[in-house]
């Protein structure tokens, strides 16, 4: 650590010699900025601001037109808002003076990609093209281009593709090349007006410092970007010949390394965040992987279930292998000097909320609201008591399609067994088990692989429902350690800006410092946990039977309600 940051007083104490950073975690809803203390990680003051825009996934917002099945949108100005409203409002909470600041670190969601002008403008910000869908930042979760993505993966093993088993194999319909091809079919004018198929991870770093540095984290894991070079021309041009310098025109740029620093704060973002013009700013991240120095859970074997609308599960190794339906495993991608590997699910928090928002009666939110309690918190307790199985049901969780093992966004949800008694509590429960199996599915696949998972560590929001984290401890046969930390990938980011600033010498450094975790705080009920893996057995063969060709009924559903939204 530099001479020049001091220790730390008591939590929560501010000392005249203390310096900070400030993390700021973009999420899918929201943005939220935590004031963070160098010397000890103290997290003193946090501050979020929801994005006006949301998500747009029925209807533009600037028309009112309708979007088509599967799609998901969002407006880049609102990320900026965030800068000029959660930043100010965290360092004013938190009390201290902001020329104590010496850094700031970001994280977005990935793959989130936007078209830009050379000079990091978004399309959609043009008068011309405020009305083009395809001008907006192409959410994470946007899936309508599995199209692109079949033929990505076609294609690819087709010519034995070299970086294809870096990803497990398939390259899903949520990451770069797959929605970059989307947009030139689609809309090839618009294609060829852009100059930059840039990150949100990355355009937010720009605004800020007023220098475009691509990350390696999601450049490796998002962008195909392996041993240092993207898929070629001759392949590119295979899915299609517009297509050959996509990569080249639109994609390559200059590689920052995690942990950098990006540049300084411009003297516009100070404007906006109140902070002071110059210092550092790091490279950009994804909310996953910078959380892991956060958990402490950067050694092979831990693996990070980051557990919010969706899971990320990222681990690092020393060993470098295929481990089937991977999100991509990138040297470096997580910590200098490791392996890191990235899978995950595509749908968990988000599954719950439709499910509450869509099936569960009045009369239980009535309920719920006489006890002073939250609707899922009211779930909880009516069924948390129930013997495992006692329901009589098994789920997939799919209604965002699979992102691991089967890499498959065309893939749909199932709830079987429901009966005329099934109450919607156990329905709720049936879905909260279908998540820890689909974790279960991941692990498993990683310990047939060779890269084996020795601790489960979770953090995001769903770690604060004590039910689930002991589902999933019973059905994974695990303890389940617990990040100490509300607001882990904002404080990843701090720990990575701290690094960008020199108050440490690298990530690992710096994460044992500022990092934080409680170990062991669930641990599985052997009665539970062999009735678990009868239900769990029930799981694997629905997972098999739908999702790996014995019925392609979830593919033709969708095609079929995709013609029928075109008519």
């Amino acid at each position: 650590m530099d001479e020049g940051v001091a220790m730390a007083g008591e939590p929560g104490t501010i000392g005249p010699n203390d310096r900070y950073v400030i993390g700021i975690d973009y999420g899918t809803l929201s943005g939220r900025a935590v004031v963070v203390r160098v010397s000890d990680g103290a997290e003193l003051a946090s501050a979020t601001h929801d994005y006006p825009h949301a998500v747009m996934d029925t209807v533009l917002a600037s028309t009112g037109r309708a979007l088509p099945p599967e799609w998901a949108l969002q407006v880049p100005s609102d990320y900026v808002e965030v800068l000029k409203t959660a930043v100010p409002a965290a360092v004013a909470a938190a009390g201290i003076d902001p020329a104590a600041v010496i850094g700031i670190g970001t994280d977005f969601t990935a793959s989130t990609p936007l078209p830009v002008l050379a000079d990091g403008t978004p399309l959609n910000e043009l008068a011309e093209y405020a009305d083009r869908p395809h001008a907006y930042v192409k959410l994470w979760k946007h899936h309508a281009a599995q199209g692109q993505a079949d033929r990505i993966n076609r294609v690819a093993a087709e010519r034995n593709e070299t970086w294809l088993p870096r990803y497990g194999g398939l390259i899903s319909s949520e990451w770069e090349f797959a929605k970059g091809l989307q947009l030139l079919e689609e809309d090839p004018g618009l294609y060829e007006r852009m100059d930059h198929w840039v990150e949100a991870a990355d355009w937010i770093v720009w605004q800020l410092t007023g220098s475009y540095v691509r990350n390696a984290c999601t450049a490796g894991y998002k962008g195909i970007l392996q041993d240092g070079e993207y898929p070629s021309r001759e392949f590119l041009a295979a899915l299609n010949p517009a297509f050959a310098g996509f990569a080249d025109d639109k994609v390559a740029h200059e590689i920052g390394q995690l942990g950098d620093a990006a540049g300084t704060l411009s003297a516009q973002a100070a404007a906006w965040t109140g902070l002071p013009a110059g210092i550092a700013v790091s490279v950009g991240n994804v909310d996953a992987h910078v959380t892991a120095p956060a958990a402490q859970a950067v050694e092979p074997g831990q693996m990070l279930a980051i557990m919010g609308t969706s899971t990320c599960h990222v681990m690092n190794s020393d060993v470098l292998t295929e481990v089937p339906g991977m999100c991509g495993v990138v040297d470096g991608g997580i910590v200098s000097g490791l392996y890191g590997y990235e899978a995950g699910q595509s749908g968990v928090g988000d599954i719950f909320a439709w499910y509450v928002n869509n099936q569960v009666p009045g009369s239980y939110v009535e309920a719920a609201a006489q006890r002073g309690i939250g609707i899922h918190e009211h779930l909880t307790d009516l069924v948390k008591d129930q013997p495992v199985g006692g329901h009589g049901l098994v789920a997939l969780d799919w209604q965002s399609g699979n992102r691991s093992v089967l890499v498959d966004h065309e893939l749909s949800g199932v709830v079987l067994g429901t009966t005329l008694t099934t109450r919607p509590e156990e329905i709720y429960r049936a879905l909260f088990e279908a998540t820890a199996f689909g974790t279960r599915t991941i692990v498993e696949t990683f310990n047939a692989s060779g890269v084996p998972v020795t601790e489960f560590i979770v953090a995001g929001g769903l770690k604060r429902n004590p039910f689930l984290m002991q589902v999933y401890s019973d059905v994974l046969r695990m303890p389940i350690s617990i990040i100490a930390s509300e607001q882990g990938p904002a404080l990843g980011s701090a720990i990575h800006a701290a690094v960008a600033a020199g108050a440490y010498p690298d990530v690992l450094t710096a994460g044992r410092a500022m990092g934080k975790v409680d170990r062991a705080v669930y641990v599985p009920n052997t009665e539970a946990a062999d009735a678990y893996d009868r239900l769990y057995a029930e799981y694997a063969t629905l997972h098999d039977y739908f999702g790996r060709g014995a019925n392609e009924v979830m593919h033709r559903l969708k095609a079929m309600k995709r013609e029928a939204a075109a008519a």
